[in-house]
């Protein structure tokens, strides 16, 4: 039964007695014989979705985990009610800059309620093809293209976007089978930082700009046999997310050879290395950004070291530390670290998230 297993290893871990872990059980035994499920307590719920970071196979900070702040919006039911707690959860992960590590978790999935969040996540950026006039596209994309399913959704059900290359996508939320609603982001709620570079000017009127939480709104998450089908989490970026993905990926805003252009290099042939030369300035130029702004942000080889701990950690309370070693390798110098190294099991342990199929 998992949530034996769960309550027995969450009470040892908060230094609870057997006893009490026993009484518990006895207590959720009787629950679900009555109502066919059960309800976690607060600490209960607070402690497996630090656990569930902390067992996030493909993270790499989750040195962080006992610092995860735990929103309980179990309560909330209605569409309005639930884009209020989001956006709250914005406006608390954002903090002026300060990110707090922060999850928001609705009511359980049961055989009579269901919650989903159709975002990737709450912050994105719009993608849009470009149509002629029978309506057909001609792969000319603004925006971001790993969008472009969504906002094809989000257009759909109504929303409308100014069609520039960083539009703010709506949340859609959906309860149950009843038609998805869409909110908007209420204006001045998302912190966005300008990425400029201190040398490369020319880079700088691209106005490329990024916003500052990335908060992943489309995972389950499992604790103690509880299945919430809505549970957005936050830590802060790693530079190499923004930096050495979602700007530079020939997939996402391609923003390589702009950036070669911009440093005077010769992109005739790989052998001058300028994708290589253009990534790292493109990087340095997000963490540098990020930082003039304000905003947290860690860099790869700090991300690495604190990996390091967290496993030094692990190890000494006596818990393997599971995971996904094509994840952890940071996208740039992954050789420069220890994680390039070493190998790991990618077992997947609960409670954890876990990948769910798209509601549309």
């Amino acid at each position: 039964m998992k949530a034996e297993v769960f309550i027995y290893q969450c009470y040892s871990e908060l230094n609870k007695s057997e006893e009490e872990a026993q009484r518990r059980m006895q207590e959720i035994e009787a629950e679900i014989e009555r109502l066919g499920t059960y309800e976690l307590s607060y600490e209960e719920l607070e402690y497996g979705a630090g656990m569930a970071w902390r067992n996030s196979n493909r993270c790499i900070g989750r040195l962080f985990w006992e610092s995860l702040n735990v929103i309980d919006a179990r309560h909330k039911s209605t569409e309005a009610e639930i884009a209020e707690a989001l956006f709250h959860h914005i406006e608390y992960a954002t903090n002026g800059g300060k990110i707090r590590p922060t999850i928001t978790i609705f009511s359980q999935k049961t055989s009579g309620w269901q919650l989903r969040i159709w975002n990737h996540q709450l912050i994105r950026y719009a993608g849009y093809v470009t149509k002629d006039e029978d309506g057909n596209g001609d792969g000319v994309i603004t925006g971001d293209p790993h969008s472009v399913s969504f906002t094809d959704q989000c257009m759909e059900l109504g929303w409308q976007g100014e069609g520039t290359p960083f539009d703010l996508l709506p949340l859609v939320v959906q309860v149950n089978d009843q038609k998805p609603q869409v909110f908007s982001l209420p204006e001045g709620l998302v912190q966005e930082v300008p990425i400029r570079h201190p040398k490369y000017s020319p880079f700088n009127e691209l106005q490329i700009k990024w916003y500052a939480v990335p908060i992943i709104s489309d995972m389950g998450l499992e604790i103690g046999g509880q299945h919430f089908t809505a549970a957005p989490f936050n830590g802060w970026y790693m530079g190499t997310e923004i930096g050495a993905r979602n700007l530079a990926d020939e997939g996402r805003y391609n923003l390589l050879p702009k950036m070669a252009e911009a440093m005077g290099l010769d992109t005739a042939s790989n052998r001058t290395l300028w994708k290589d030369r253009a990534l790292v300035e493109l990087n340095a130029a997000v963490l540098q950004s990020f930082r003039q702004a304000g905003v947290s942000i860690v860099d790869h080889h700090t991300a690495a070291e604190q990996f390091a701990l967290f496993e030094h950690r692990e190890e000494q309370q006596g818990r393997n530390v599971t995971g996904n070693w094509t994840w952890l390798i940071p996208p740039v110098s992954p050789a420069t670290t220890h994680i390039w190294h070493r190998q790991y099991d990618n077992t997947i342990v609960t409670p954890n998230f876990v990948k769910q199929n798209k509601p549309y």
